[in-house]
């Protein structure tokens, strides 16, 4: 009877351990190829203002622009399954929960499956632009968020559905920006026994990338509002649009130079996740 109880627990701490690999692997896969695509787009945006750039600087931008590089092909279907990985990942925190004493929390869990429900149609995306359909991975993020507000606001009491997740994406926005400046990131990875240099890479790019991508957030939340009140879906504004508003303050291509920048660190700090993170 002891043999068989040992012999059962052995084959469920062993399958623990094969999903919790499975896991750990596909979490940095995503997160990888999240980092990739920052960086495309970061480096697309500092092309825009520096006057240089022809390109949109949105995801389907970024995947033409790694479609004309050597192996293009090979690297974009890389790119699809890592952000397949990174849904996966999100479902299985979804599912059984994520890391950390609160980790089985329906405060975790939900995030975790809207994450997931969005890397799964960023994945989509991505691996219908490898497979030479395009689909929305090449297509105008502009036009995407002008056409789907347009939508919205067509059905019962759309308008205000509209102005509240425009609000909420602010929100969201905010709270990044936040916890990038109050290094909260720290909770989530193993940093005892990196070097002084390594946690400078990793608080520069963590800081500066997250700070970036909560204002560019917050910035395409605030467009939303903004075609919620004027009753106007043209006003909404997709990553491109919104990063070349920055271009049209005072500060001009400076400040376009300054987030398009942030958002080549968070590109990279998402890489120092993909090494460094708790799984």
């Amino acid at each position: 009877m002891n043999a068989r109880v040992l012999a059962r627990t052995g084959r469920t701490s062993a399958r623990r351990a094969a999903n919790g690999t499975a896991a750990e692997g596909a979490a940095r896969a995503g997160l990888t190829a999240r980092g990739v695509i920052y960086l495309l787009v970061g480096i697309l945006a500092l092309q825009i203002a520096f006057g240089t750039g022809n390109r949109q600087a949105d995801r389907g931008g970024a995947l033409a622009e790694l479609a004309d590089k050597p192996f293009g092909a090979v690297l974009l279907w890389a790119l699809g399954a890592g952000l397949v990985g990174m849904a996966l990942w999100r479902l299985s925190e979804a599912l059984f929960g994520a890391t950390g004493k609160d980790g089985r929390t329906a405060r975790k869990r939900l995030p975790a499956a809207a994450r997931c429900v969005f890397y799964a149609f960023v994945a989509y995306s991505v691996l219908a632009f490898a497979a030479g359909s395009g689909g929305s991975g090449s297509g105008s993020s502009d036009q995407q968020s002008r056409d789907v507000t347009a939508r919205v606001m067509e059905m019962p009491a759309g308008r205000w559905l509209v102005g509240v997740a425009g609000a909420a994406i602010v929100v969201a926005g905010v709270v990044i920006g936040v916890q990038a400046l109050r290094r909260g990131y720290r909770k989530k990875m193993n940093l005892g026994g990196l070097s002084h240099r390594a946690r400078r890479l990793v608080d520069v790019t963590g800081v500066g990338g997250g700070t970036a991508r909560g204002i560019v957030f917050a910035m395409v939340g605030a467009f939303a509002v903004r075609a919620a009140v004027d009753y106007e879906p043209d006003r909404a504004k997709g990553l491109d649009d919104t990063l070349r508003s920055f271009a049209d303050t005072p500060l001009g291509p400076w400040l376009l130079g300054c987030v398009a920048a942030g958002l080549v660190l968070f590109g990279i700090f998402s890489f120092t996740l993909a090494r460094w993170r708790r799984v």
